[in-house]
């Protein structure tokens, strides 16, 4: 037996969406996955039976991104999966969780402390300037554990959600891969951010260098700056030593970034760290292999007029019979 609403009711009805939702999960998922979680959210007000191809039908959207909309959602923990179809989760509850369960242990052992007072203006600050003074409250425990876990002063966390900002990527998953970045690269105080900031530039001045050298109209691919990097990260050659890599490729008519990483492995084998230490090595090469070419040739005249005496004794010993 099927049971239905008169048109009526469902005119005047509707149906309510948690604040939850626009805080913590619009600005990360793709438009068809909210499409599909809000005709989902309506759908399950009614407890309606439907199939996945009459809901591809319906939003007219592939059935491939109705179920990969679905196992997002799934992932995120929105909506649970039941032999018989899914539950939509109470996103409300959901944060509840999330802030609860880690912030029993930051409570046990907050005091007020001068560096607690400083932290808690920081995170206002951002709050302030990066939610519109609305931010959930589930971020104010991830930014109090980042502050424990990567050891940032205030200033570097506020720098953090403003490189995000500012890149249109104020998400948790985008943040956390920034955090562990300045992390890995030891930044803690806004000094080691500044320092940070300084190579970078430098970094992207001569990846542009590189690229205009080698007449490359376009962007560098990823592997290509991953090159450049370990030429000056791992091996410590400025752009005079790579530049004199960069000059071996005028005689090639398909040069590739595979062939200069070659030269400057080399070199860097042979521990040649500045120009003077480079030009000398290549001098050497060039006049070793001279020598060789030399000694073959007198090798090749002395076996030449080897022939020549032995065909010499060999015309005269004729002559002689």
């Amino acid at each position: 037996m099927k049971l239905e609403q008169n048109d009526l009711s469902m005119m005047f009805s509707t149906t309510e969406i948690s604040d939850v939702f626009f805080t913590e999960y619009l600005s990360q998922a793709t438009g068809d996955a909210i499409k599909v979680y809000l005709y989902v959210l309506f759908l399950s007000k009614y407890g309606k039976d439907v199939k996945l191809n009459d809901l591809s039908k319906k939003l007219s959207l592939p059935l491939k991104t109705i179920q990969d909309s679905l196992k997002y959602w799934e992932d995120c923990g929105v909506i649970t999966k039941k032999t018989t179809g899914f539950i939509v989760n109470n996103l409300q509850e959901i944060e509840l969780h999330k802030l609860y369960k880690p912030r029993v242990s930051v409570l046990a052992d907050t005091k007020k402390t001068e560096e607690n007072q400083y932290r808690a203006k920081a995170i206002e600050a951002i709050n302030t300037s990066f939610f519109q003074g609305i931010m959930s409250p589930s971020w104010y425990n991830d930014i109090d554990l980042w502050f424990k876990k990567y050891g940032f002063d205030e200033q570097v966390m506020l720098a953090l959600f403003r490189y995000c900002f500012e890149r249109s990527a104020l998400h948790r998953n985008y943040i956390q891969t920034v955090a562990e970045a300045w992390h890995k690269n030891n930044i803690k105080t806004f000094s080691d951010l500044d320092l940070y900031y300084q190579k970078e530039e430098k970094m992207n001045v001569l990846k542009k260098s590189i690229a205009k050298k080698l007449g490359l109209n376009r962007m560098l691919t990823q592997y290509e700056e991953a090159y450049i990097e370990k030429w000056v990260v791992d091996f410590g050659y400025g752009l005079d030593v790579i530049d004199l890599a960069l000059k071996k490729t005028t005689s090639k008519s398909n040069f590739s970034f595979d062939y200069i990483d070659k030269i400057l492995s080399d070199w860097n084998e042979h521990h040649l760290k500045t120009v003077a230490d480079v030009e000398k090595f290549l001098n050497d090469m060039k006049n070793k292999q001279k020598n060789i070419r030399e000694l073959e040739k007198k090798s090749y005249q002395h076996y030449e007029q080897n022939k020549l005496d032995n065909l010499d004794s060999l015309y005269a010993n004729v002559q002689k019979s």
